[in-house]
């Protein structure tokens, strides 16, 4: 195929695409006769992903096709963009965040919080991470690799929240929790 004739494609499914994904957003913005708006849209969004392999390739075609889909509803997503006034009664913020939460500070809370972003947020996440090589199916080496990446995930989650929450001791039941669950069912089972 030429570069040419690629390009047409391209904007066939580019269009194709585009009149699908406004027949759908036609179908659910329409409170009765949606069922021929959806129906054709989505039959039209089928056929931009399939006519493509007969005219490109098996491969490249479909994967051309999936790759416009999303700019084409994307487009038609935009084109329905309206900027609203803001309303009278607002402030502005001074950041973007909110402020966090006033705390009373203690030293056991200190000791607490920083004990559960640290030690016990890593045993909890090492809990998950070998409950899921143990009991997740296939290859031992896909499942020690993914409870592996699932380990640092999980921790630096379980930091996130224990020094963002403002009621420590819910997460403590929480980390401790999912520590126990998580090496007891890898206990259970046992790796095999």
């Amino acid at each position: 195929m030429t570069g040419v004739a690629l390009i047409g494609a391209m904007v066939v499914i580019l269009g194709g695409a585009t009149v699908g994904a406004w027949m759908l957003r036609r179908s659910w913005s329409l409170k009765a006769g949606k069922a021929p708006w959806r129906w054709t849209g989505l039959i039209l969004l089928l056929l931009s992903i399939l006519w493509p392999a007969w005219v490109s390739g098996e491969a490249r075609g479909p994967f051309i096709a999936l790759t416009l889909l999303p700019l084409a509803a994307f487009t038609v997503i935009a084109s329905g963009y309206t900027l609203r006034p803001a309303k009278a009664g607002r402030t502005a913020r001074g950041g973007l965040a909110p402020e966090p939460a006033e705390r009373e500070s203690s030293t056991w809370r200190t000791a607490l919080r920083w004990s559960l972003a640290g030690p016990i947020g890593m045993v909890a996440a090492m809990g998950l991470g070998i409950s899921y090589a143990v009991w997740a199916p296939g290859e031992t080496q896909t499942r020690l690799l993914i409870g592996g990446l699932i380990v640092p995930l999980a921790w630096g989650c379980a930091m996130a929240w224990t020094l963002a929450d403002s009621r420590i001791l819910r997460a403590a039941a929480v980390l401790t929790g999912t520590a126990v669950a998580g090496f007891g069912a890898a206990m259970i089972k046992g790796f095999t």
